[in-house]
């Protein structure tokens, strides 16, 4: 993306009030985003969330992670989920959204204070719980998103309000709709 449509410092300052008004208990999930390759997104309208494959379609389970002993998948960072009003500030237009390689768009309040480790978020008839590991971003959140909203998610502020986002894994399986609720338990 050409760098002058990234979002400016100025226009992510305005847009925080926003993101601090989120849903603290029932958000809704905005999008559904399958992840069937490296750099490859499929957008859908429901899903299954397993407690072994975390989101079915979607290459978590085979594409391991830097982070795990063996390099296999990471269980802390089975799903991730990136609040609706950042990616929406950030990314302009809703087709930029599955660029944030976040598997739930989900409006509602990530910040540890609301949603600390441990806490769970029903979704459909899945259960999903939020990890310790933080998410972060990364040099292709900056090349996608822009170094100012790299910079912005990770000030203290940022990552207190998890701008970012979070890592979550699967407790219960079960299918989750575009439109439904994630409410907190």
């Amino acid at each position: 993306m050409n760098p002058q449509t990234h979002v400016t410092p100025q226009e992510l300052e305005a847009g925080l009030g926003h993101i601090r008004q989120s849903p603290e208990d029932n958000g809704s999930l905005r999008m559904i985003v399958q992840r069937p390759g490296v750099d490859q997104r499929e957008v859908v309208t429901e899903g299954t969330l397993d407690v072994d494959a975390g989101l079915v379609g979607d290459s978590w389970l085979t594409r391991g992670s830097p982070r795990t002993p063996d390099g296999g998948p990471n269980p802390a960072a089975q799903v991730t989920i990136i609040n609706a009003r950042l990616i929406a500030l950030l990314a302009r237009t809703e087709d930029r959204w599955p660029l944030a390689g976040d598997q739930l768009v989900i409006d509602i309040d990530m910040s540890e204070n609301n949603l600390p480790p441990g806490a769970q978020l029903a979704i459909g008839s899945a259960v999903i719980e939020i990890s310790e590991e933080p998410h972060t971003g990364c040099a292709k959140f900056a090349q996608r998103f822009g170094h100012d909203a790299l910079r912005f998610i990770s000030t203290p502020q940022g990552q207190a309000l998890r701008l970012r986002g979070v890592n979550t894994r699967v407790i219960q399986s079960g299918s989750i709709q575009v439109g439904g609720l994630a409410t907190k338990l």
